[in-house]
């Protein structure tokens, strides 16, 4: 398709999966104690609470991207649920794995791949994708991504203070990573996460 069309798809399955995404986030801490979602106004499907422009457009020129994390009280959830923080965190990713589920099985519709209305096959196809790359991109272990309190709670308390050590370079690690190494023909995220995307992706819409 022309590069108008798959802008408009990336930006159309970008507010869509990255408002679930966050909206998730809040429901389930507000469902654990945690009001801080609620006062932030974050419980809401309004997709401008909820993009950040910086990870909106790594999303759109790269595939991976990420939103405006949504802020929560730890202690306030691990009062109320001891696992509370991790399912939080856990919750924003899995939302990204039923969204791109859905997309797969509507491209499943017979006759579906014959619709050319609006490029429906290929938009579908794009938002299969892009949330199952933002799945897997998010449960990096790596601050400030989902993945590293979801890590964390399997986490021996002996391990922590080393663990959380590496956590405060999250940020710096993942720029490095992400936008430095490749330009040195070293391409962690590429060599690591694309194959999963794709497997994930051919396992849920074939061939």
């Amino acid at each position: 398709m022309a590069v108008p069309a798959v802008f408009v798809c990336r930006i159309l399955t970008l507010i869509i999966a990255f408002t679930i995404h966050e909206f998730a986030h809040g429901f389930l801490a507000d469902r654990f104690g945690d009001p801080t979602p609620r006062l932030q106004g974050r419980l809401t499907l309004n997709p401008l609470k909820h993009l950040d422009i910086f990870g909106s457009l790594m999303l759109l020129l790269t595939g991976f991207g990420w939103a405006k994390p949504v802020q929560i009280d730890t202690e306030a959830i691990r009062r109320n649920n001891k696992a509370g923080v991790m399912l939080v965190s856990f919750i924003g990713p899995f939302s990204n794995f039923l969204l791109a589920l859905i997309g797969a099985l509507l491209l499943k519709i017979p006759g579906i791949t014959t619709i050319r209305w609006w490029g429906i096959p290929f938009f579908l196809s794009q938002f299969v994708w892009i949330n199952l790359s933002l799945l897997i991109f998010n449960l990096v272990p790596l601050a400030p991504l989902d993945g590293e309190k979801v890590v964390e709670y399997f986490i021996p308390d002996s391990m922590l203070p080393a663990w959380k050590n590496v956590q405060q370079y999250g940020m710096q690690i993942l720029l490095i990573c992400f936008l430095i190494l490749p330009y040195l023909n070293i391409d962690v995220f590429g060599k690591i996460l694309s194959p999963l995307i794709s497997g994930l992706y051919y396992w849920l819409v074939g061939g």
